[in-house]
């Protein structure tokens, strides 16, 4: 049933995961967050809409560089994984940091069209310096700007100086900011540079179930996408290895993060719904994918609901 309404990109579906947003949202949102007046409010609204514009950006990305076929499994997934680790829908530095590296992601998998390439490796590299403002870890993305630039306009020797010159502009808003706001900014950002690998974060064991699920899930659709990618058209092939590698490095930002805790394992949602796409889409027998839609779909609810108690 839900895969079979989803297999085809229907503004219906739209619908369907901006209501389950709102349904999923707003409760925890309000639970686990002390009222303090319309702050709060304002707050959980701007987080919603950031929220919303992530899982439109997702479909947007995986339809427009026909990541996936017709389908809107992307979003379907995407939001899915949100709820199993539903400490996201709070966390608005994180939430901003992962969009503006959906904006990234959506810029350098544009570069295959081979047209206003300077132009989109500065847009690429402008987000990811600024969304490491929010969370510093995601500027490791700033990899997949270097990877895209060899896989397509390597030749050229300004494109590599580029992402130096998107830096340069980035710290020059940041200080500027810095300056008007008594150094604040630049305390914050400076607390949040060191690496840390203490994994034992978990405030209850379903956080600690829901990321050995997770990661199992990850585990089958990386290998899925691995093993199939010589399968793929050979127009597509550069494409899929971005994602890959966007896969990568949003694991490898979850590691290095300070403060970390599962909301991290956001900036790794994207390329896997991508990949998890991909591998329903695979599946010949309707009843396993229906099957496999359900599973995955009952997962995060049932996470969703034993972390917002």
């Amino acid at each position: 049933m839900i895969a079979s309404i989803f297999n085809k990109t229907r503004p219906f579906n739209y619908v369907i995961v901006g209501l389950l947003l709102l349904l999923t949202f707003v409760p925890y949102f309000f639970v686990h967050t002390v009222y303090e007046g319309w702050q709060v409010v304002f707050k959980g609204i701007f987080c919603f809409f950031i929220i919303a514009a992530s899982c439109l950006l997702v479909n947007f990305i995986s339809l427009k560089n026909t990541l996936t076929k017709n389908n809107n499994y992307a979003i379907l997934l995407f939001f899915t994984f949100l709820l199993f680790f539903p400490s996201i829908f709070k966390n608005t530095n994180i939430l901003i940091s992962n969009f503006l590296l959906l904006l990234s992601l959506r810029r350098l998998l544009s570069l295959k069209s081979m047209t206003q390439t300077k132009e989109k490796i500065f847009d690429a590299s402008f987000w990811i310096f600024l969304s490491a403002l929010f969370h510093f870890w995601s500027i490791l993305y700033i990899g997949l700007v270097f990877i895209s630039i060899a896989l397509h306009v390597s030749r050229d020797y300004k494109n590599w100086i580029i992402p130096i010159i998107a830096l340069i502009s980035v710290t020059i808003l940041f200080f500027v900011f810095n300056s008007m706001n008594n150094n604040e900014p630049l305390e914050i950002l400076l607390n949040k540079t060191y690496i840390s690998f203490d994994f034992t974060y978990f405030e209850n064991i379903y956080q600690n179930i829901a990321l050995a699920v997770f990661s199992s899930i990850a585990v089958l659709f990386f290998v899925n996408m691995i093993t199939t990618l010589n399968t793929k058209l050979l127009s597509m092939n550069i494409s899929f290895k971005k994602v890959i590698f966007s896969f990568i490095l949003g694991i490898g930002i979850y590691i290095l993060s300070a403060n970390k805790n599962n909301s991290c394992l956001i900036f790794s949602l994207a390329p896997l719904s991508i990949m998890g796409a991909n591998f329903i889409e695979g599946l010949d027998n309707n009843l396993i994918k229906e099957i496999t839609v359900y599973v995955i779909c009952l997962l995060g609810l049932f996470f969703f609901i034993t972390q917002m108690l």
